[in-house]
């Protein structure tokens, strides 16, 4: 397939679609191996910023999907009826955190870990599509596991967990007196 018409096909795929398509998939539709087909994303993303363009391909996890330019959202929610603006308190913030680096975590764990319930923020997340259940881990009780979703990675500016900083030993040490500190705190009260 010509070069021209393989990106008018992607770019027609993406916008329908809506959502993230695995590279694989974008390379059957055009026929084309990987590489080929991630050179002709990065030419169209190159073109769509030369241009100046309202649109954007963003890479998610080794997906792709087409998006609004992020410095013209401000514009869409004048249009929206009801742009959704998620709150996410300290609690939903600190279980979202523990997700993201712990992932595939149990409640249990998490509630471990904060050493407080966390049924309502991990349903908050839920709910925010920025968490998802990944299943159920093989032990008494079967609990479910939760990871973050491709939401997830849109909402924090990220193409992959990769890319999310790197918790230091020192600042694990720091925020675990932290919490047991608030946990006295709360005992004291």
């Amino acid at each position: 397939m010509e070069r021209e018409k393989a990106k008018q096909v992607l770019e027609a795929v993406l916008f329908a679609m809506g959502e993230a398509v695995e590279l694989s998939r974008l390379a059957g539709v055009i026929e084309e191996e990987k590489e080929v087909t991630r050179e002709l994303l990065t030419e169209m993303k190159e073109q769509y910023r030369s241009e100046e363009r309202g649109m954007d391909i963003i890479e998610l996890d080794g997906a792709y999907q087409m998006c609004t330019r992020a410095e013209l959202y401000d514009y869409l929610i004048k249009i929206a009826k009801n742009p959704r603006k998620y709150v996410l308190t300290d609690s939903v913030l600190e279980t979202l955190s523990i997700i993201a680096y712990k992932q595939p975590v149990t409640k249990m764990e998490i509630e471990k870990i904060r050493g407080v319930s966390s049924d309502f923020a991990v349903n908050k997340l839920i709910e925010y599509h920025l968490v998802t259940e990944l299943g159920r881990l093989n032990a008494p009780g079967r609990p479910l596991l939760f990871g973050t979703t491709e939401e997830f990675l849109r909402s924090f500016g990220v193409r992959s967990l990769d890319e999310l900083p790197e918790l230091k030993s020192e600042q694990l040490a720091e925020f675990q007196q932290q919490a047991e500190e608030e946990a006295q705190l709360k005992l004291d009260i």
